[in-house]
């Protein structure tokens, strides 16, 4: 199988754009854009910079659509709709640069937590609209699995797999910091043949530290000769700096099947 190592960094959403020379220069092959702070793709004059910043380089993108404050479960429908709304206008953006777009699933709310069957429809709902949108622009939304915070939906491989379930225009992007502060890790490694889209950072198990990989407790003997058996496509990178960046990159590139 082949990995195509990209970079990115939530951390940097609010620095000036000059960073993103360094993600060539440290030797990734792409930039995941991540669609926040001082990147979101609903300022035109935004896109326009990134647009320059792109054609200055040779890397490829992949972008992860806005989360914060959105709730594609919530059951208040005017929020329902401007979360499905920012993520709709992400991807019609990123579609001119790219093929990927990561996206987050909702949250169980208070009224959620009173109705979890219909936050459950209201999500799935969600996913079609995004997923004919994504469709119409040639673009796969590829749902990812949460940390460990009791209310967020697709924690486990089961969930989030079945979720998508039939959805045109959704993927699957797995995280392996993500499934290893909920403990399963292992239970995601026979899904990455069905990744459409990968996430690979460290921690200790505890919370999304998003550590250079092999500084924290995941197994990444077992993860990284799995990756490199079992998927093919971009396998970002998401890092701190790009000092970690590099770390972690010698650290990909090191493994086998």
């Amino acid at each position: 199988m082949s990995i195509t190592p990209y970079f990115s960094s939530s951390a940097r959403v609010w620095d000036s754009i000059e960073w993103v020379f360094g993600i060539e220069e440290a030797g990734f092959s792409g930039w995941e854009i991540v669609a926040d702070g001082s990147y979101r793709l609903d300022n035109p004059d935004t896109v326009s910079r990134i647009d320059e910043v792109i054609r200055s380089t040779r890397l490829g993108i992949t972008v992860h659509a806005p989360y914060g404050d959105l709730n594609l479960a919530t059951l208040n429908d005017p929020i329902w709709r401007e979360s499905i709304r920012q993520i709709c206008t992400c991807i019609e953006a990123a579609a001119a640069w790219t093929d990927r777009v990561t996206i987050h699933p909702g949250y169980l709310s208070p009224v959620g937590k009173i109705m979890p069957d219909r936050a459950w429809s209201q999500q799935k709902e969600a996913l079609r609209i995004i997923g004919q949108v994504a469709s119409d622009h040639s673009v796969l939304a590829c749902l990812e699995n949460m940390i460990a915070v009791k209310e967020f939906l697709c924690r486990d491989p089961g969930e989030l797999f079945g979720m998508v379930e039939g959805i045109e225009g959704i993927g699957v992007t797995i995280d392996i910091g993500h499934a290893h502060t909920v403990g399963r890790v292992r239970e995601f490694l026979p899904f990455l043949s069905r990744a459409s889209h990968l996430h690979i950072h460290d921690n200790h198990g505890m919370s999304d530290e998003h550590l250079a990989i092999g500084v924290g407790t995941i197994d990444w003997d077992l993860v990284g000769s799995c990756i490199a058996r079992d998927y093919s496509g971009v396998a970002v990178v998401e890092g701190r700096s790009l000092e970690e960046g590099r770390m972690s990159l010698r650290m990909v590139q090191g493994w086998r099947a």
